[in-house]
Formats: C-alpha cells, sequence, structure tokens
C-alpha cells in the first residue's frame, strides 16, 4: 500500500467516525452498516504496510545538436555521456547528505543512490528516471535520492537567475565534489551545444538556448563561485537542531554569523550544551562573486581552548 492510498483510509476512517458520532442510537441499521465499515477500515489500516514509499521520479530530456529530427533520435555517445554526468552527480550529492566526500576515489553508497532509466520521454528525447531501491523508506521519511534531485534542480535554477542569492544558497548545501560533478555535466552540455530540461515534482527547469547553458557554466565555474574551508574560534550562540542551524559569535571581531550544520555532525542538539563555550570551528564558506557568504559547519567543534591567531571572515 502506497502513501495515497493509506491517506485515503485515513480519510474514510475520520468521516466514518464523525457520522457514527452523529447517528442517534436509534438509527440501529445505519449505525451499524457505519461500524461494520469502520471495522473493516480499521483491519486495513492495522495490516498496511506504512513503511512504503513511492520511488522518486524525474524526466531528463535534451534539445540541440545531438538530437536528430525533433524527437527522431539522439547521438548514442552524447546520451550515455550525458545521462551517465547527470547519474553521477544526483549519486554524489545523495552520498554527501550523510558524510563529507573524499576528493578521491569511489562514491559512497552509490549502489543505493542509482536512477534507472524505466522509459524514453514523450513529445522531445529523454529518459524517465525512476530512484532504484534496496529496500523500503519510511513513509513520510524524504530519500537522499529524492533531495539530490531536488539540490540538483535547485542549483541548476540558480545557474541561470540572474541573482546571485538562489546561486549561492544551493551552492552552500552541496559538497564540493558533488558540485564539480554537476559543473562536469552542465560542461557536457555545453561541450555539445545541448540543452536539457529536467521535470521534478512540481516543478520543471529548462535551459531556453545553448548561450545559457555556457553562461550557468560560467557562473559555476571556480572564478564566479568560490568555496574555502576557514578556521574560527569564538562562541556558539544557538542551534537549530531539527532546522541545522547555528548562529556563532566570532572572538576577535564580535561579529554573528549563521549558517547550516554539514552532515559529519550527528547530534547538532549537544552544541545546545555548550552554548557560549569557546570553541574552534572548521566552516566551508561560500560565495558567488562578491556576494554574501554563506556558512556550513564541516566537522564537531573542538572545546579545548586554544591560543592560536583568531581569523576574522569578511
Amino acid at each position: 500500500m502506497n502513501k495515497v492510498d493509506l491517506l485515503n483510509l485515513l480519510g474514510e476512517r475520520s468521516t466514518l467516525q464523525k457520522m457514527i458520532a452523529s447517528t442517534p442510537e436509534e438509527d440501529v441499521l445505519d449505525r451499524s452498516s457505519l461500524l461494520a465499515r469502520l471495522e473493516e477500515v480499521e483491519d486495513e489500516i492495522g495490516q498496511a504496510q506504512v513503511d512504503e514509499h513511492e520511488p522518486a521520479r524525474a524526466c531528463l530530456t535534451f534539445s540541440g545538436r545531438p538530437v536528430v529530427g525533433g524527437s527522431h533520435g539522439i547521438f548514442a555517445d552524447f546520451a550515455m555521456k550525458a545521462v551517465n554526468g547527470f547519474t553521477e552527480a544526483v549519486a554524489a550529492v545523495a552520498a554527501s547528505l550523510t558524510a563529507p566526500l573524499s576528493a578521491m576515489g569511489p562514491i559512497p553508497n552509490r549502489e543505493q543512490n542509482q536512477l534507472l532509466i524505466t522509459n524514453t520521454a514523450l513529445g522531445s528525447f529523454g529518459f524517465e528516471l525512476e530512484e532504484y531501491r534496496v529496500r523500503q523508506m519510511p513513509l513520510d521519511e524524504q530519500t537522499p535520492v529524492e533531495l539530490a534531485l531536488e539540490r540538483t534542480q535547485n542549483l541548476l535554477q540558480g545557474s541561470i537567475e540572474p541573482d546571485d542569492e538562489l546561486l549561492a544558497d544551493s551552492a552552500a548545501e552541496l559538497d564540493p565534489r558533488a558540485l564539480d560533478k554537476i559543473r562536469g555535466f552542465v560542461n557536457t552540455l555545453a561541450e555539445n551545444e545541448a540543452v536539457c530540461a529536467l521535470r521534478f515534482g512540481n516543478k520543471v527547469f529548462q535551459f531556453t538556448d545553448i548561450k545559457q547553458v555556457r553562461r550557468s557554466w560560467e557562473r559555476l565555474s571556480g572564478d564566479n563561485l568560490h568555496e574555502e574551508e576557514k578556521n574560527l574560534t569564538g562562541e556558539f550562540q544557538g542551534i537549530l537542531p531539527k532546522r541545522r542551524t547555528f548562529e556563532f559569535r566570532i572572538q576577535e571581531s564580535g561579529d554573528v554569523i549563521s549558517g547550516k550544520i554539514g552532515p559529519a555532525i550527528i547530534n547538532p542538539e549537544d552544541i545546545n550544551t555548550h552554548l557560549r563555550q569557546k570553541a574552534s570551528i572548521t566552516l566551508m564558506v561560500t560565495r558567488v562573486g562578491n556576494g554574501r557568504p554563506r556558512y556550513r559547519l564541516l566537522d564537531n567543534p573542538d572545546w579545548a581552548s586554544s591560543d592560536d591567531p583568531k581569523e576574522t571572515v569578511n
């Protein structure tokens, strides 16, 4: 049973309970019928596999020089390279949600974060993609692949927006190696004069032409999108564990910065037991052009005192 079926049953149960409550005791037949149906619904809910979660689905389509005759065909070399680049990017983003990625070597949990090609897309040339499941996921839990598709789509959208804010926010959520994989996918499009569209959930991202693809690649390049690790000393002012955000006062300048908590910190709520206690931290600072920096806490704080010179983030 999937989520929609279960929600329908829960809704029917609620309706039946209200109808029974409003039916007079003397209406024996009506109450008996409603109670019998309520019992059936309760049994179905009790037997339902509430951990069944619909796999994530996306549609990736292409146009431009590699596509022949509108939707007649696509050059195989390009299709294989582009789809592989996209799936590698999604797998890298998904893997980085649970732990930082090393600069080299295999991407962790590659098998669990794969995408299946389930069909060709209608109306243009492309592919229907579906999350490969090696196990069932909790019903209301967003899977790593779902979140990776969402963040990949957000980054691509940010790369074509005139405002740097969306790009900076999207890039700050990504591991440097995962970001590199997305750059590689966009570079494949640019080199082959191809345009893509990505439909996921209720959103559709689409490049309008090859000029926009090249502009996207330029905005994603290291010359425009800067990432740098910095070590700071100061005090945490507060933590929101569920949202995984923090505020930190820098010791030397007194400035208060806020940012996201990276996946390496397993129990962020523990930081709240050390508020206003001296700490040394390592941050990833992400900046687009000369815009406002975004911060991500990379590792557990060091609560030991340190007499090293303090660094201020501008």
